[in-house]
Protein backbone atom coordinates (compact mmCIF):
# COMPACT_ATOMS: atom_id res chain seq x y z
CA UNK A 1 0.00 0.00 0.00
CA UNK A 2 2.81 2.42 0.87
CA UNK A 3 4.54 1.62 -2.45
CA UNK A 4 1.32 2.43 -4.29
CA UNK A 5 1.00 5.75 -2.48
CA UNK A 6 4.59 6.56 -3.39
CA UNK A 7 3.94 5.79 -7.04
CA UNK A 8 0.81 7.96 -7.00
CA UNK A 9 2.81 10.76 -5.47
CA UNK A 10 5.41 10.54 -8.20
CA UNK A 11 2.75 10.44 -10.89
CA UNK A 12 0.83 13.39 -9.47
CA UNK A 13 3.95 15.50 -9.17
CA UNK A 14 5.15 14.58 -12.66
CA UNK A 15 1.80 15.49 -14.22
CA UNK A 16 1.85 18.80 -12.37
CA UNK A 17 5.36 19.73 -13.60
CA UNK A 18 4.75 18.67 -17.18
CA UNK A 19 1.45 20.54 -17.31
CA UNK A 20 3.05 23.70 -15.98
CA UNK A 21 5.87 23.48 -18.54
CA UNK A 22 3.61 22.76 -21.50
CA UNK A 23 1.05 25.39 -20.61
CA UNK A 24 3.77 27.95 -19.94
CA UNK A 25 2.32 28.56 -16.48
CA UNK A 26 4.76 28.73 -13.56
CA UNK A 27 8.45 29.43 -13.90
CA UNK A 28 11.01 26.86 -12.85
CA UNK A 29 11.65 28.70 -9.53
CA UNK A 30 7.92 28.80 -8.84
CA UNK A 31 7.65 25.09 -9.58
CA UNK A 32 10.58 24.39 -7.24
CA UNK A 33 8.92 26.44 -4.51
CA UNK A 34 5.63 24.58 -4.96
CA UNK A 35 7.45 21.25 -4.94
CA UNK A 36 9.19 22.23 -1.71
CA UNK A 37 5.82 23.06 -0.17
CA UNK A 38 4.54 19.73 -1.36
CA UNK A 39 7.61 18.07 0.18
CA UNK A 40 6.89 19.62 3.55
CA UNK A 41 3.23 18.66 3.28
CA UNK A 42 3.99 15.05 2.46
CA UNK A 43 6.84 14.83 5.03
CA UNK A 44 5.67 16.45 8.26
CA UNK A 45 8.91 15.42 9.92
CA UNK A 46 10.62 18.29 8.18
CA UNK A 47 8.36 20.83 9.94
CA UNK A 48 7.60 18.98 13.14
CA UNK A 49 10.73 18.21 15.21
CA UNK A 50 8.71 15.64 17.17
CA UNK A 51 8.48 13.41 14.10
CA UNK A 52 11.43 11.30 13.14
CA UNK A 53 12.71 11.47 9.61
CA UNK A 54 12.77 7.69 9.39
CA UNK A 55 8.95 7.67 9.53
CA UNK A 56 8.73 9.48 6.22
CA UNK A 57 11.37 7.14 4.82
CA UNK A 58 9.05 4.26 5.68
CA UNK A 59 6.22 5.96 3.79
CA UNK A 60 8.27 6.11 0.63
CA UNK A 61 11.72 4.59 0.12
CA UNK A 62 12.65 7.67 -2.02
CA UNK A 63 13.13 11.05 -0.48
CA UNK A 64 11.26 13.96 -2.00
CA UNK A 65 14.57 15.60 -2.90
CA UNK A 66 15.27 12.60 -5.14
CA UNK A 67 11.86 12.97 -6.72
CA UNK A 68 12.47 16.68 -7.16
CA UNK A 69 15.80 16.04 -8.90
CA UNK A 70 14.21 13.51 -11.25
CA UNK A 71 11.39 15.86 -12.06
CA UNK A 72 13.82 18.70 -12.71
CA UNK A 73 15.49 16.45 -15.28
CA UNK A 74 12.11 15.66 -16.82
CA UNK A 75 11.29 19.35 -16.84
CA UNK A 76 14.47 20.10 -18.76
CA UNK A 77 13.54 17.37 -21.26
CA UNK A 78 10.05 18.79 -21.73
CA UNK A 79 11.49 22.28 -22.18
CA UNK A 80 13.87 20.98 -24.83
CA UNK A 81 11.01 19.19 -26.60
CA UNK A 82 8.96 22.38 -26.56
CA UNK A 83 11.85 24.23 -28.21
CA UNK A 84 12.13 21.49 -30.82
CA UNK A 85 8.39 21.69 -31.48
CA UNK A 86 8.58 25.46 -31.93
CA UNK A 87 11.50 25.08 -34.34
CA UNK A 88 9.58 22.42 -36.30
CA UNK A 89 6.48 24.62 -36.43
CA UNK A 90 8.59 27.52 -37.75
CA UNK A 91 10.18 25.28 -40.38
CA UNK A 92 6.82 23.91 -41.49
CA UNK A 93 5.33 27.41 -41.64
CA UNK A 94 8.24 28.63 -43.80
CA UNK A 95 7.90 25.64 -46.14
CA UNK A 96 4.16 26.16 -46.40
CA UNK A 97 4.63 29.85 -47.24
CA UNK A 98 7.23 28.90 -49.84
CA UNK A 99 4.89 26.34 -51.44
CA UNK A 100 2.06 28.87 -51.40
CA UNK A 101 4.24 31.42 -53.17
CA UNK A 102 5.30 28.82 -55.74
CA UNK A 103 1.67 27.87 -56.38
CA UNK A 104 0.75 31.53 -56.69
CA UNK A 105 3.54 32.15 -59.18
CA UNK A 106 2.62 29.01 -61.10
CA UNK A 107 -1.00 30.09 -61.25
CA UNK A 108 -0.02 33.54 -62.55
CA UNK A 109 2.23 32.03 -65.22
CA UNK A 110 -0.52 29.63 -66.27
CA UNK A 111 -3.01 32.47 -66.52
CA UNK A 112 -0.57 34.48 -68.61
CA UNK A 113 0.03 31.45 -70.84
CA UNK A 114 -3.72 31.01 -71.31
CA UNK A 115 -4.08 34.69 -72.12
CA UNK A 116 -1.30 34.44 -74.68
CA UNK A 117 -2.94 31.34 -76.15
CA UNK A 118 -6.26 33.14 -76.39
CA UNK A 119 -4.59 36.13 -78.06
CA UNK A 120 -3.02 33.78 -80.60
CA UNK A 121 -6.49 32.41 -81.36
CA UNK A 122 -8.05 35.81 -81.91
CA UNK A 123 -8.06 35.78 -85.70
CA UNK A 124 -10.73 37.60 -87.72
CA UNK A 125 -10.91 40.02 -90.61
CA UNK A 126 -13.48 41.72 -92.81
CA UNK A 127 -12.94 44.12 -95.72
CA UNK A 128 -14.73 45.75 -98.67
CA UNK A 129 -13.29 46.14 -102.12
CA UNK A 130 -12.95 49.94 -102.46
CA UNK A 131 -11.72 52.48 -99.95
CA UNK A 132 -13.37 55.39 -101.78
CA UNK A 133 -15.21 56.18 -105.00
CA UNK A 134 -17.03 53.56 -107.01
CA UNK A 135 -17.20 51.87 -110.39
CA UNK A 136 -16.87 48.67 -112.37
CA UNK A 137 -13.95 46.28 -112.13
CA UNK A 138 -13.46 44.16 -115.27
CA UNK A 139 -13.89 42.51 -117.56
CA UNK A 140 -10.28 41.36 -118.01
CA UNK A 141 -8.82 38.81 -120.37
CA UNK A 142 -7.15 36.99 -117.46
CA UNK A 143 -8.16 36.23 -113.89
CA UNK A 144 -7.02 38.69 -111.22
CA UNK A 145 -6.74 38.55 -107.44
CA UNK A 146 -9.06 41.05 -105.78
CA UNK A 147 -7.53 43.31 -103.17
CA UNK A 148 -10.07 44.35 -100.55
CA UNK A 149 -8.62 47.68 -99.38
CA UNK A 150 -11.38 48.99 -97.09
CA UNK A 151 -10.57 47.00 -93.96
CA UNK A 152 -13.22 46.92 -91.24
CA UNK A 153 -11.54 44.41 -88.96
CA UNK A 154 -8.16 42.69 -88.98
CA UNK A 155 -7.63 41.03 -85.61
CA UNK A 156 -4.36 39.14 -85.68
CA UNK A 157 -3.24 40.93 -88.87
CA UNK A 158 -3.52 37.73 -90.89
CA UNK A 159 -5.13 39.53 -93.82
CA UNK A 160 -2.97 41.70 -96.09
CA UNK A 161 -5.00 44.52 -97.76
CA UNK A 162 -2.16 45.22 -100.21
CA UNK A 163 -2.16 41.72 -101.72
CA UNK A 164 -5.71 40.67 -100.78
CA UNK A 165 -4.33 37.43 -99.28
CA UNK A 166 -5.17 35.85 -95.93
CA UNK A 167 -2.34 33.75 -94.44
CA UNK A 168 -3.23 31.28 -91.68
CA UNK A 169 -1.11 31.92 -88.56
CA UNK A 170 -2.53 28.89 -86.75
CA UNK A 171 -3.62 25.41 -87.76
CA UNK A 172 -7.39 25.19 -87.48
CA UNK A 173 -10.85 25.41 -89.00
CA UNK A 174 -11.65 28.78 -90.59
CA UNK A 175 -14.90 30.25 -91.87
CA UNK A 176 -14.80 32.47 -95.00
CA UNK A 177 -17.55 34.52 -96.60
CA UNK A 178 -17.51 36.64 -99.78
CA UNK A 179 -20.10 38.48 -101.83
CA UNK A 180 -20.42 39.93 -105.34
CA UNK A 181 -22.43 42.71 -106.92
CA UNK A 182 -22.72 43.77 -110.54
CA UNK A 183 -24.83 45.63 -113.07
CA UNK A 184 -27.09 43.65 -115.35
CA UNK A 185 -25.72 42.81 -118.78
CA UNK A 186 -26.86 40.38 -121.46
CA UNK A 187 -23.30 39.33 -122.20
CA UNK A 188 -21.17 39.99 -119.11
CA UNK A 189 -21.84 38.04 -115.89
CA UNK A 190 -20.39 38.71 -112.43
CA UNK A 191 -18.28 35.81 -111.19
CA UNK A 192 -15.68 35.51 -108.42
CA UNK A 193 -14.30 32.48 -106.58
CA UNK A 194 -12.37 31.74 -103.42
CA UNK A 195 -8.95 30.10 -103.67
CA UNK A 196 -6.96 28.00 -101.19
CA UNK A 197 -3.28 27.59 -102.03
CA UNK A 198 -3.95 28.16 -105.73
CA UNK A 199 -6.95 25.83 -106.02
CA UNK A 200 -10.52 26.97 -106.70
CA UNK A 201 -12.86 26.12 -103.83
CA UNK A 202 -16.22 27.95 -104.11
CA UNK A 203 -17.66 30.15 -106.89
CA UNK A 204 -20.21 32.97 -106.55
CA UNK A 205 -21.93 33.82 -109.85
CA UNK A 206 -24.64 36.22 -110.98
CA UNK A 207 -25.99 36.98 -114.47
CA UNK A 208 -29.22 38.58 -115.69
CA UNK A 209 -30.33 40.98 -118.40
CA UNK A 210 -32.01 43.52 -116.14
CA UNK A 211 -31.39 45.11 -112.75
CA UNK A 212 -28.42 44.43 -110.51
CA UNK A 213 -27.03 40.99 -109.72
CA UNK A 214 -25.62 39.83 -106.42
CA UNK A 215 -24.55 36.60 -104.80
CA UNK A 216 -22.68 35.43 -101.72
CA UNK A 217 -21.03 32.23 -100.58
CA UNK A 218 -19.38 30.82 -97.48
CA UNK A 219 -17.08 27.90 -96.79
CA UNK A 220 -15.25 26.28 -93.86
CA UNK A 221 -11.63 25.38 -94.66
CA UNK A 222 -9.05 23.40 -92.71
CA UNK A 223 -5.81 25.35 -92.91
CA UNK A 224 -2.26 24.57 -91.92
CA UNK A 225 0.06 27.31 -90.73
CA UNK A 226 1.07 29.33 -93.78
CA UNK A 227 -1.84 28.29 -96.02
CA UNK A 228 -3.24 31.18 -98.05
CA UNK A 229 -6.80 32.08 -99.02
CA UNK A 230 -7.90 34.84 -101.41
CA UNK A 231 -10.61 35.79 -103.93
CA UNK A 232 -10.18 36.07 -107.69
CA UNK A 233 -12.28 37.61 -110.47
CA UNK A 234 -13.12 35.27 -113.33
CA UNK A 235 -11.81 36.39 -116.72
CA UNK A 236 -14.37 38.08 -118.96
CA UNK A 237 -16.64 39.01 -116.00
CA UNK A 238 -17.40 42.29 -114.28
CA UNK A 239 -18.22 43.44 -110.74
CA UNK A 240 -19.17 46.76 -109.16
CA UNK A 241 -18.50 48.40 -105.82
CA UNK A 242 -18.86 51.84 -104.24
CA UNK A 243 -19.22 53.50 -100.83
CA UNK A 244 -22.06 51.10 -100.03
CA UNK A 245 -19.54 48.25 -99.82
CA UNK A 246 -21.34 45.66 -101.97
CA UNK A 247 -18.21 43.53 -102.40
CA UNK A 248 -16.87 42.03 -99.15
CA UNK A 249 -14.45 39.32 -98.06
CA UNK A 250 -14.41 38.06 -94.44
CA UNK A 251 -12.91 35.24 -92.45
CA UNK A 252 -12.25 34.10 -88.91
CA UNK A 253 -10.87 31.19 -86.92
CA UNK A 254 -13.57 28.84 -85.68
CA UNK A 255 -11.22 26.77 -83.51
CA UNK A 256 -7.62 25.53 -83.58
CA UNK A 257 -6.82 21.91 -84.42
CA UNK A 258 -4.20 19.54 -83.05
CA UNK A 259 -2.38 16.99 -85.17
CA UNK A 260 -4.41 13.99 -83.94
CA UNK A 261 -7.67 15.80 -84.68
CA UNK A 262 -6.60 16.30 -88.29
CA UNK A 263 -5.75 12.61 -88.57
CA UNK A 264 -9.33 11.65 -87.69
CA UNK A 265 -10.73 13.70 -90.57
Amino acid sequence: MKGLLCTLLLLETFVFVVQQQVDGGLTENEISQQLSNEDRRQNPAQTDPRRDETDSQQYCHLSFSDIHAALRELTATVTEQKANIRALETQLREELNKKTDEMSNLTESQVEELRKGNRDREIAFSAALMESGGGDIGPFTTEITLTYRNVFTNIGNAYNPITGIFTAPLKGAYMFNFSIYGHSSPSTPSTVYIVKNGEKVVIAHGHQDQYAVNSSKGVVLILEVGDVVYVRLWSGTRIYDDKNNHMTFSGYLLFPLREQELCRM
